[in-house]
C-alpha cells in the first residue's frame, strides 16, 4: 500500500509513521526537510506544500492508496488538497481535532455524534470549517474523506496548558519546589492518549475502504482530574507539586490566548466514547497510562539537556498571576 503523509514527523504523527513502516507500508514523508532524523523505512519527498507550482510539479507522476495531511488547518489547506489529490488518492485522512466538539458540551460523554460547534476558540473552527468543507467534497465531488479527531495526545510534549507543550518550565517548577497554577479547582475529567495507542487506530484506518465518508476521534479511556495530571507528573520526577488554583477565565484575563485553549478546551470535562473507532478496528485499546507515558516523554527530555526549554517569560507570568491572584484572594 502506497501512502502519503503531508508531514509525519511531529508530536503524533512520528508514532503513527513508525508503526505504519512496522506494518509494511510504503510511507512517503512529504515535507521540507527541515527535521534532522529521517524516520528509518520511509521515504522522503522534499517539498513545501504551500507552494502550488513546486507540489504539483513533485506530486504529478505519483497516485496513492493512501494520503493524510497532518498541517491542514484553515479551508484553503483542503482546497489545495483537493486540486492536488482529487482522482489520485482512494482515501485521504485529515486530521482535524477534538476541540472542534461543543463548547460548552450539552452531555460529558462525547460521541462522533457530538455537535460541532466551538465560540472560543478559532483553530477549533477552522477545523470545523475544513470539515464541512470536504464533506461537502465527498457528497458532490466522491472524494473518498475519512476524519479523525484527536484529543489532548502526548509524546514528545508536557501535556499541561500552562508551561508545557515543548517548554519543560512547569516541570522545572516542580522539581525546584515552585508553585504551579491548575486552572479551575482542578476535578474537570480530562483524557490523555499516548501517540503510540493513538498510532494503533489510526494505522488501522489507513486504506479501510469502510472508513470513507465517517469520522472517528481516537482516546484513551483513562478519565484523570487536572489535579491528577500535575500530581502524577510530580510523581514521576519524585517531587510534590505545589498547586495554586486560579479560575479559568480569571487566567484569560491575564492572558487572551488561553480563551480557546481553557475556555474552548481544556475547562471542559470530557469523556470520549470510542465504541466507533473499536468497532472499525477491532482490537485496538488504549495500553498505556499516563503514569507511565509521562515517565516516556521525560525521559526523552532528559536525554539532552536542549530539550528542557524553560522559559523565563513563562516563569514570570506565572509568578506575577499567582502573586496577583493571593493578593485578591486572601
Amino acid at each position: 500500500m502506497k501512502v502519503l503523509f503531508i508531514g509525519g514527523t511531529g508530536n503524533i504523527s512520528t508514532s503513527v509513521s513508525r508503526l505504519a513502516v512496522e506494518r509494511g507500508i510504503d510511507l512517503y514523508l512529504l515535507n521540507r526537510g527541515k527535521r534532522s532524523s529521517p524516520i528509518p523505512g520511509t521515504r522522503s519527498i522534499i517539498a513545501d506544500i504551500t507552494k502550488p507550482e513546486e507540489i504539483s510539479a513533485v506530486l504529478q507522476d505519483h497516485s496513492w492508496d493512501v494520503v493524510v495531511n497532518w498541517i491542514a488547518f484553515i479551508e484553503e489547506d483542503i482546497r489545495r488538497d483537493f486540486g492536488l489529490f482529487n482522482g489520485k488518492t482512494k482515501q485521504y485522512i485529515f486530521i482535524s481535532s477534538a476541540s472542534a466538539y461543543q463548547k460548552p458540551l450539552a452531555h460529558p460523554v462525547v460521541t462522533e455524534s457530538t455537535p460541532l460547534k466551538n465560540p472560543y476558540w478559532q483553530y477549533s473552527r477552522n477545523k470545523i470549517a475544513c470539515e464541512e468543507l470536504l464533506y461537502h467534497y465527498y457528497r458532490n465531488d466522491h472524494f473518498p474523506i475519512t476524519v479523525v479527531r484527536p484529543s489532548h495526545t502526548y509524546d514528545r510534549i508536557i501535556p499541561v496548558p500552562i508551561g508545557g507543550g515543548q517548554e519543560y518550565t512547569t516541570v522545572d517548577r516542580i522539581k525546584k519546589g515552585g508553585k504551579i497554577i491548575v486552572h479551575g479547582d482542578g476535578t474537570t475529567l480530562w483524557t490523555l492518549t499516548h501517540s503510540e495507542d493513538f498510532a494503533k487506530a489510526f494505522v488501522g484506518l489507513i486504506g479501510h475502504r469502510q472508513a470513507i465518508g465517517h469520522s472517528f476521534h481516537i482516546t484513551s479511556d483513562e478519565v484523570l482530574t487536572w489535579n491528577q495530571i500535575h500530581h502524577i507528573i510530580a510523581d514521576a520526577v519524585g517531587c510534590e507539586a505545589n498547586i495554586v488554583h486560579i479560575p479559568a477565565d480569571l487566567l484569560a484575563a491575564y492572558d487572551g490566548n488561553l480563551i480557546g485553549e481553557l475556555t474552548g478546551d481544556k475547562s471542559s470535562s470530557v469523556i470520549f466514547d470510542n465504541s466507533k473507532i473499536k468497532k472499525f478496528v477491532p482490537g485496538f485499546t488504549a495500553t498505556i497510562p499516563f503514569s507511565q507515558g509521562i515517565k516516556r516523554t521525560l525521559d526523552w527530555f532528559h536525554q539532552d539537556p536542549a530539550r528542557q526549554i524553560i522559559n523565563e517569560e513563562t516563569n514570570a507570568w506565572i509568578d506575577k498571576v499567582i502573586n496577583s491572584y493571593e493578593k485578591i484572594s486572601f
